[in-house]
């Protein structure tokens, strides 16, 4: 886990050092335990390190080999790197015990195909020199950022949009397709957008090859296509129940892996019960957990200790219940807006941040139940879906989740950043009309945890860990897990509300009171039911001179918004006036005045 960084020049150009100092020192949250550099006057490298695996310096990145003349930056964490060695046979040469050298070796023996042997998390860019490229690649659920910028003549890349920013020379405009999704889908924008026109994001399970005059192409490598599969067409419930409880045991299992202890982040629901249920099954002691709570707001409880005291209590955990008072929670805002890769409008983002400064006190490795939901519909957006035809599935995932209409934007953004057509609505019916996909389910299911899922709960928590230097692990991503379910009949997973094969098998391990419930999310009432001193913070951003300036939204939209700052929810129930201000307050924060 760490930041990566890098500039590469192209047509006889130097690669300039300064600007990648500049984005790695941007980054050194990410990186807490050290930090490198390297350069061969063509592509230069900057790295922050967490270190997890190999904690020597032979596993010190950037991670350079003479002999192949091979260099690679990598963020993330290669589960399988034990097996990977074996793979790669005896005569391969090792001078570390690090999951780094694993892809460098992987990559000398296997060339472009060596993102096929990985099972992981990760975000790489490798430099080869006898080749005269670099090779990036991004993990195939998206859960390791990679934010690239095109400048005249050269490119650079960061584990966060504000690390480029802060390298400066980057085109800060806003991109107003990228502000149509961020209105239309509770500020999500998906890969390769972000809300600036001048930075990008390489997406999920891309391989990108750059060569030496700046060409460049890039290749899918790992695509689930949502049908059934002939072997498996006979199985009942109960033999889908019996395949998803081994995978999951081994993606738990598989983030075991490491040089330092591993704990669990503990909500109380289903999905990360069940985590440390399938921990214990594994053998494991002493394992930590982590629960927090706010002060409750608008009728509205705080937390649910009482479901996660159950789960800890039940496996002997060490347990950690970490509450937050109210007056805690506000000053703690600045730094959260501070620490988004992007602008995040959920009003959970706030949580992590603070749960991730607790638990980093405590542990560098947790293991988290985020993407169960998308996974295995766990939604109440994904009820309509159910029963919906295939052609339908568009209307249901819209009637469902869509925060505004196109033609409601046009009340929210000023003329000149409102798109003349419903670029969001043709990205959605482009992922939902591809090939594949036997129902609406399933349909929304892909576009969920392939496009939707990378950067919403995936982006969320890896910038809020990171801020703090922890390390946070999904093991309902992983990759084979996702394929095995994406081959599961919908009804099985649309049951019992959603969720239903990963309630059945919880059923055999954690008590029922954790699964028969309403379901739960991580609360944090303060920033839903805005009240002072938030109020005034969001009032004057925007209402800033620098607002103003960019002229992005409605005065008399904003002014509807603050009149009654509680009066305006997403049907997920976000708070709109939350979702502008954050933008705001992110985009000054950076000091962006595009």
């Amino acid at each position: 886990m760490c930041g990566i960084a890098g500039e590469i020049a192209f047509r006889g150009a130097r690669a300039e050092q300064e600007p990648v100092a500049r984005m790695t020192a941007a980054m050194a949250s990410r990186g807490p335990d050290g930090h490198g550099s390297w350069t061969n006057g063509r592509v230069a490298l900057g790295h922050r390190r967490l270190t997890v695996i190999d904690l020597s310096e032979a596993g010190a990145q950037p991670m350079h080999d003479p002999g192949s003349g091979l260099t690679i930056v990598f963020n993330g964490c290669i589960y399988n790197y034990p097996e990977l060695r074996a793979e790669l046979g005896g005569d391969t040469v090792f001078s570390s015990t690090s999951d780094t050298e694993g892809i460098l070796r992987a990559y000398q023996r296997w060339d472009e195909d060596f993102v096929d042997h990985l099972v992981g998390m990760f975000a790489v860019a490798v430099v080869d020199e006898r080749r005269e490229r670099v090779v990036m690649a991004r993990d195939r659920l998206g859960i390791k950022p990679l934010y690239i910028a095109e400048l005249p003549g050269r490119l650079r890349f960061a584990s966060t949009l504000p690390a480029l920013v802060a390298g400066g020379g980057v085109n800060t405009s806003i991109d107003e397709v990228a502000l149509h999704h961020y209105l239309s889908w509770h500020s999500i924008v998906p890969a390769p957008r972000t809300i600036l026109r001048g930075v990008r994001k390489l997406p999920p399970a891309t391989v990108r090859v750059i060569d030496a005059d700046g060409g460049r192409r890039d290749r899918v490598y790992w695509k689930p296509d949502y049908v059934r599969n002939a072997g498996k067409a006979d199985w009942s419930v109960d033999d889908w129940q019996d395949a998803l409880h081994e995978s999951l045991t081994t993606a738990v299992r598989r983030r075991l892996v490491s040089d330092v202890p591993v704990g669990v982040l503990l909500s109380g629901g289903v999905d990360s019960s069940l985590i440390v249920a399938l921990l214990a099954e594994l053998g494991q002691e002493g394992l930590s957990t982590f629960s927090i709570g706010f002060d409750g707001a608008g009728g509205e409880e705080g937390d649910e200790f009482r479901y996660s005291d159950l789960i800890a209590e039940k496996y002997g955990t060490r347990h950690h219940r970490i509450s937050i008072a109210g007056s805690e929670l506000v000053p703690a805002i600045e730094d959260t807006i501070g620490a988004m890769t992007e602008p995040m409008g959920t009003q959970d983002v706030t949580g992590f941040y603070l749960l991730s400064k607790t638990v980093s006190e405590h542990i560098k490795v947790v293991q988290s139940g985020q993407g169960a939901d998308e996974v295995f519909a766990g939604y109440a957006y994904h009820q309509p879906a159910g029963t919906a035809s295939r052609r339908e599935a568009l209307d249901a995932f819209r009637g469902a989740f869509l925060d505004r209409t196109h033609e409601q934007i046009a009340d929210v953004v000023e003329p000149e950043w409102y798109t003349d057509t419903d670029v969001s609505r043709a990205l959605l019916e482009a992922h939902l009309d591809a090939p594949g996909a036997d129902s609406a389910l399933d349909a929304v299911l892909r576009l969920d945890t392939h496009l939707l899922l990378v950067d919403d709960p995936v982006k969320r928590v890896d910038s809020m860990t990171m801020a703090w230097g922890l390390e946070a692990r999904v093991p309902f991503l992983d990759q084979d897990l996702v394929t095995l379910a994406a081959q599961c009949p919908p009804e099985f997973k649309a049951t019992q509300g959603g969720k239903g094969i990963p309630k059945d098998i919880a059923r055999k391990v954690i008590p029922p009171e954790v699964i028969d419930r309403p379901k739960g999310y991580f609360p944090v009432p303060p920033v839903k039911y805005l009240a002072e001193p938030l109020l005034t913070t969001v009032r004057e951003a925007l209402r800033a001179p620098e607002a103003k300036d960019r002229g992005l939204f409605r005065a008399d939209y904003v002014d509807l918004l603050l009149d009654e700052p509680n009066g305006h929810y997403s049907p997920g129930g976000n708070n709109m006036l939350w979702q502008l201000g954050v933008l705001e307050l992110w985009l000054q924060r950076h000091g962006i005045t595009g």
